[in-house]
């Protein structure tokens, strides 16, 4: 509610703007009041585990679902929430679809019980939806029906535009001249990260004006490295304007359960501001460049990486596949609401 960004924002409110009613159950752990609005045509509940407790949270969520009567339940953002919208759809009368963005069983692979959970709402669904192909194969070897799981891309949010570059380094304070690598998103080991940091120095050491730009706080080592620099965190607003001052942006995904099913918003942010980009080349993310090999390096191959930072470097190469819009992926999502045979 806070921060409306992405599919969970977009597909409920473009759905709504189509006609249909569309209520949003947000769960949370923080011991916040209960909030219920209506926004961009939409109804939004908030409700917390820590305020309500355990039993009267999904007491009072049956009691919602019951007196809407929705003709779809749809569990995403992570593995409990499929696990609630499977409880909950067929004690309504509700058809059950589960979303999914991300390869959930990687957030907790310590957690088996949850795994098999998890599994067994994803075989239940009358629809499964996946961010790309590869998390929808995943996705249907748990399943036994003949209806595959489908896919619903990621999109860009409509702010992500092509800018004028010496127009956001002004907003942001850069120097106008310099040539800028850029990365967006958090610093994990578990993501990749520190991959960067070695393509980073080869490419350097042969063009010594680069810089990395860092959104975010990163490591005292990483900061401590000659020409990275840091914004620290900026505001959602100004997320367009860091990457529309960039020369380059670089993606990049580990070799992990994780990293092979994930589909980065950021690069579908670059892409739609026609920023150059260097990738690691998982499935997922070969997928969404439609296998252009020019932005694309080898998972775990700094030297590599580097290569495609200086090539893009000297020759920018923006030709991307056409992008989708939250626009088309809600069109798509509502076919597959009305075309879908009961499970």
């Amino acid at each position: 509610m806070e921060r409306p960004y992405g599919r969970f924002h977009f597909l409920p409110t473009l759905l709504a703007a189509r006609g249909h009613e569309v209520r949003v159950t947000l769960c949370s752990h923080r011991s916040l009041p209960s909030i219920d609005l209506k926004r961009d045509g939409v109804h939004w509940f908030s409700r917390d585990i820590r305020t309500l407790g355990l039993p009267a949270l999904l007491a009072q969520l049956q009691q919602e679902a019951e007196s809407f009567r929705p003709n779809w339940i749809v569990g995403c953002s992570d593995a409990w929430f499929g696990l609630l919208a499977q409880r909950l759809a067929p004690r309504v009368g509700s058809r059950l679809m589960i979303d999914a963005y991300d390869n959930f069983e990687a957030y907790m692979p310590w957690n088996l019980p949850l795994h098999w959970l998890w599994r067994r709402a994803v075989r239940s669904a009358d629809l499964v939806t996946a961010a790309g192909p590869q998390l929808a194969e995943r996705l249907q070897s748990h399943r036994r029906s003949s209806q595959p799981a489908a896919v619903l891309p990621m999109a860009a949010d409509p702010e992500f535009v092509p800018l004028d570059k010496a127009a956001c380094r002004q907003a942001l304070g850069l120097p106008i001249q310099a040539i800028y690598a850029g990365y967006v998103g958090s610093w994990s080991a578990s993501r990749g990260s520190s991959l960067l940091i070695g393509a980073f120095r080869r490419a350097r050491a042969a063009r010594p004006d680069l810089q990395l730009l860092l959104s975010g706080r990163p490591p005292r080592e990483v900061l401590d490295e000659p020409g990275v620099t840091a914004t620290g965190y900026l505001p959602d607003a100004q997320l367009p304007i860091l990457l529309n001052a960039l020369d380059l942006a670089c993606v990049v995904t580990a070799d992990t359960r994780f990293g092979h099913y994930s589909y980065p918003a950021k690069l579908c942010e670059a892409m739609a501001c026609t920023i150059p980009v260097v990738a690691t080349a998982t499935g997922a993310v070969r997928w969404m460049l439609g296998e252009q090999t020019e932005h694309l390096a080898p998972l775990g191959d700094p030297e590599a990486f580097a290569e495609r930072m200086l090539a893009l470097l000297a020759t920018p190469r923006t030709k991307y596949p056409c992008p989708l819009s939250w626009e088309d992926v809600a069109l798509k999502l509502e076919d597959l609401l009305s075309s879908t045979p009961r499970h």
